[in-house]
């Protein structure tokens, strides 16, 4: 078949690479003047910086994990985020080390006991919201100094608008341990994500052209084309048709500074409201200090409001966004039959690096476009 892959971030390279190893030619486009969507890291002064944001590769899925490990190999890089609230330094996630520096405890009992005594605000109601899913989780002092700002910068609305499930996926250990994530799989690719789609496309019936928008020439892709896999959003695919969906953005600033150690640690969290940014990512340190040694990487990464022309980055999955998300899946189903939509913003979902793999590849492997 002549396929069209529209978007070269994972979901669209992973399914790219596989149906080109079945036969099919695939022409890939990018609207982007580089491959690799939101994984792409560029080198400046030797150090791997990550344009659109930290990138940390996690998984429990070996599968998932021997596949990417064909383009690169990865260091032991483990996740340890720093929360500063106005100055005070706690550790994320939320572990022993968080709850001594808060409240002074030492024993994971006396942890437990605070965390029961100030969750008693809820007089035991289920959570319903990310605030009480938040306070249920680890108590009210942390919640109004390491999450409350923070994450009504990061989504731009009140804790109290956003579903619980949100919080739910944040650890919560009771033991003196900084690793973010549970995974037994987890690292950065030495040398950077660019490289990984980069020998992911390199065969030869795929064919990458950049700097080309598909809603430019939209109707030539879809007459000349057996099957399109588009990984845009899906509601511009259809002109809006239906109203749009909410999404949220962000914006970096990347700046180059004349010291070798600029914060200590790859990721800061800021999380008064005060402070504009959300986070520092010191890039450096996600491959141990490589580059110069007297000059560093650091992105300010600052939330915004989407609008049209505005880059999305996460869906907003509240039951409103999903209900006209289901709308739209239902038309693309019943009148374009032979485009499959894909990734975060065709399917309006928050997929995790390794998620995207594997739907990806199960795509491929089950779908009945392609046989």
């Amino acid at each position: 078949m002549k396929i069209l892959v529209v978007g070269t971030g994972l979901f669209g390279a992973v399914s790219a690479r596989e149906l080109a190893l079945q036969g099919h030619r695939i022409d890939m486009i990018d609207k982007r003047d580089h491959i690799a969507g939101n994984i792409y890291t560029k080198e400046i002064k030797g150090i791997q910086v990550h344009q659109y944001g930290a990138h940390i590769f996690h998984t429990v899925n070996k599968a998932v994990w021997d596949y990417l490990n064909q383009f690169a190999d990865f260091n032991r890089y483990t996740n340890e985020v720093i929360a500063n609230y106005k100055g005070e330094i706690y550790n994320l996630p939320f572990n022993m080390n968080t709850f001594n520096r808060m409240w002074g405890v030492v024993t994971p009992a006396e942890a437990e006991a605070k965390i029961e005594e100030q969750r008693a605000v809820l007089k035991g109601k289920q959570p319903k919201n990310l605030e009480e899913q938040a306070i249920s989780l680890v108590g009210t002092d942390i919640y109004e100094k390491l999450i409350r700002d923070y994450t009504a910068k990061q989504w731009g609305r009140d804790p109290k608008e956003l579903p619980a499930f949100i919080i739910r996926r944040l650890p919560v250990r009771l033991v003196y341990d900084n690793n973010y994530f549970n995974d037994p799989y987890q690292g950065i690719p030495i040398g950077g994500y660019t490289q990984i789609v980069e020998k992911m496309l390199d065969l030869p019936n795929i064919s990458v052209q950049l700097n080309t928008d598909f809603f430019d020439d939209r109707d030539r892709y879809l007459q000349d084309y057996d099957r399109i896999i588009f990984t845009g959003m899906i509601d511009q695919f259809f002109d809006y048709k239906f109203g749009e969906l909410e999404y949220r953005s962000l914006r970096f600033e990347t700046e180059t500074v004349d010291t070798g150690n600029y914060q200590g640690n790859a990721v800061v969290n800021y999380t008064d409201a005060e402070t504009p940014f959300t986070r520092i990512i010191e890039h450096k340190f996600f491959e141990f200090g490589a580059g110069n040694k007297d000059k560093t990487v650091i992105t300010h990464e600052y939330p915004q409001n989407w609008s049209r022309g505005v880059e999305p980055y996460y869906p907003i999955n509240n039951s409103q966004n999903n209900q006209l998300f289901k709308q739209y899946r239902k038309y693309a189903e019943e009148n374009y039959p032979n485009v499959a939509f894909g990734g975060r913003l065709g399917l309006y979902r928050y997929y995790n690096m390794d998620q995207v793999i594997a739907a990806a590849l199960q795509f491929v492997q089950t779908s009945n476009l392609f046989k």
